[in-house]
């Protein structure tokens, strides 16, 4: 195998997504310009494998916040793939999925909303109104309206990928628990924090079978419904979820992690409103009508 032929563009792109899965994304970078400066010596720039590659190199982008290098490799991507596999092919919309997905963190919302309206539309068409896929991409549009406060639009659309994720993955995965908390975030955004709370429970449910009583993301749901808790007022219960968080963060992660400091200035003001209001209580026992 020649080091310029297209089987190893093949096995530098794949080494590249082992780096990037791992978080290696320093060493990832490297072997996907490879990938692509060989797939275009050989394939020619306009090849759909050639789009691949420039589609990944731009995923690791954005996973880096490089995203000014990230658009131009989405939009190139965008423009192979409909040329050479057609404007409705589940390719083409994996990577307007992905350049809405960027603009989206840049806060270009008015430019991702289109395009995921298109990934949207191409999924339900091609692949099923109730694949993963477009799963993803309604799960995706439903970030972007919560970003924008527009949570009547965002609600029907969380509600919709649960339904697919309980189906397809199943009620009890972890991927079902991220928008079961999204949705819980929407209501407590709106006043709903009674409907907020069930879900925030189950989450938690969720997490403690799948990763253990003690691992982080077990942490990180206690700390979610703490936090829902405080703003319920119902401080005991904040505070008991609060102190396990802490301890679970601080033995994983350290004492001065930036989550076990956020879990611990949350106990100091659970402290705070508990002290201020059982101050509230004795001024009201102890004062007479008129004064």
């Amino acid at each position: 195998m020649k080091l310029t032929d297209p089987e190893t563009a093949v096995s530098l792109n794949n080494q590249a997504e082992r780096y990037q899965s791992q978080g290696k994304y320093e060493q990832a970078e490297p072997l996907y310009k490879r990938a692509i400066a060989i797939n275009e010596q050989t394939l020619g720039p306009s090849h759909p494998d050639t789009a691949i590659v420039l589609n990944n190199l731009g995923t690791l982008y954005n996973s880096m916040g490089k995203y000014e290098q990230a658009e131009p490799l989405f939009k190139g991507a965008i423009t192979i793939r409909e040329q050479a596999l057609g404007l409705t092919h589940p390719n083409t919309a994996e990577s307007l999925n992905n350049l809405a997905s960027l603009y989206g963190s840049m806060g270009k919302y008015e430019q991702a909303e289109p395009l995921y309206k298109r990934a949207i539309a191409i999924r339900e068409q091609v692949l099923g109104p109730n694949h993963p896929d477009t799963a993803n991409s309604l799960f995706g549009l439903a970030k972007l309206y919560m970003s924008i406060d527009k949570y009547e639009q965002a609600e029907p659309l969380y509600k919709r990928v649960i339904a697919i994720r309980e189906q397809t993955l199943g009620p009890n995965h972890p991927d079902t628990a991220i928008v079961l908390n999204n949705l819980a975030v929407l209501y407590n955004s709106t006043k709903r924090d009674w409907q907020a709370e069930p879900l925030l429970k189950r989450v938690l449910a969720i997490s403690e079978q799948t990763f253990g009583p003690n691992h982080p993301n077990t942490a990180m749901s206690l700390h979610n419904l703490a936090s829902l808790y405080m703003s319920m007022g119902k401080d005991k219960q904040a505070e008991q979820l609060l102190k396990r968080a802490e301890a679970i963060f601080e033995k994983a992660l350290g004492a001065d992690h930036p989550r076990t400091q956020a879990v611990r200035e949350d106990i100091e003001l659970v402290g705070i409103l508990k002290h201020a209001q059982r101050g509230y209580v004795f001024v009201q026992k102890t004062s007479k009508p008129g004064t």
